[in-house]
């Protein structure tokens, strides 16, 4: 039995660690994409979990399937295709450690998952489907998200989905919307940043959360508020929690991702179904995954930047 299975990009990301006198970022190659990094904490806190994706033939793939065995997540359920290359992403961070994105992706293996290349057996013998919207910026991958999520419905299957906006990715922002709409009215439980938020419905966090539930029949949402917490909403609570404080931020890539990966461990260890939980139990399960979130900043990388179980407890009992 498998506890999460995702479906979405696998790539590496080329973090700028410095720049020479004209400006031109020296970078170092980290493994990641979003349900990876995702995965990867679930996997860290002793879940069971799945990718279904696509990557190159090439050295990047060969590399980023090894790294995805290290962490435990299973990848039979990961293309490999001779014609195309692994999507690479190029992450330049401002004085802050805040990001921007660059994608070598026209097409990525990624953008070009099939849906007979779906390890549909994956998705019977996991608790949870997750997604993001990376996968819906071009076809053949969008119809295989389409696809994969029709399956997990139709099966029962708690679904859980990241708008995860990359306005880079995407020719005109309408079709993000739409796509990130789609979304919406898919999912279980959402992961979302009080950008996307604003982005799709010109609204504040505590409004926006309100409305998700309202108008798309989502049970649960998270609205993270990056150094300012995250905001949770289901119909029986709502409430804030704070940010980890007192840490040294190097780079924020993967921590929205480790956020909704250590929220979905948390939700799995309850038992409970995620619109039973109260507000006791939810603030616990942010708590727990604020902290990893933010000692994840710590480091570079996504995927290598999960903080073991043990150092998030003890952060938050500090």
């Amino acid at each position: 039995m498998i506890d999460v299975v995702a479906l979405g990009e696998l790539l590496i990301d080329f973090t700028m660690t410095g720049a020479d006198a004209d400006g031109y970022p020296a970078m170092a190659a980290h493994p990641g994409g979003a349900p990876a990094n995702f995965l990867a904490a679930l996997s860290a806190y002793g879940k069971r979990t799945a990718l279904l994706g696509k990557v190159g033939t090439d050295a990047f793939g060969r590399l980023l399937l090894g790294t995805l065995h290290k962490a435990g997540i299973e990848t039979r359920g990961v293309a490999a295709a001779d014609d195309v290359f692994t999507t690479l992403a190029f992450v330049t961070l401002d004085e802050r450690g805040d990001r921007a994105f660059s994608f070598a992706r026209k097409p990525g293996a990624d953008t070009c998952l099939r849906g007979e290349e779906l390890d549909l057996r994956l998705i019977d013998e996991a608790k949870v489907f997750h997604f993001g919207t990376l996968s819906l910026t071009d076809e053949p991958a969008r119809g295989a998200t389409q696809q994969a999520v029709a399956y997990a419905k139709a099966r029962g299957k708690l679904i859980t989905f990241d708008p995860n906006l990359r306005r880079p990715l995407w020719k005109r922002e309408e079709d993000a919307r739409t796509q990130m709409l789609w979304g919406l009215a898919q999912a279980d439980v959402v992961k979302i940043s009080d950008e996307e938020v604003g982005f799709l419905f010109g609204l504040g966090v505590q409004s926006g959360a309100k409305h998700i539930l309202d108008a798309y029949g989502v049970k649960l949402v998270f609205v993270t508020c990056g150094a300012d917490g995250c905001f949770f909403m289901n119909g029986r609570a709502c409430g804030h929690v704070d940010s980890l404080k007192g840490i040294t931020v190097v780079d924020t890539t993967g921590a929205g991702d480790i956020f909704g990966g250590s929220a979905v461990y948390g939700l799995l260890e309850s038992g409970k179904a995620p619109q039973a939980l109260d507000e006791a139990e939810l603030r616990r399960i942010v708590a727990f995954a604020c902290t990893a979130a933010g000692l994840s900043t710590t480091k570079h990388g996504g995927i290598s930047s999960v903080p073991a179980r043990e150092d998030v407890l003890r952060s938050m009992q500090a």
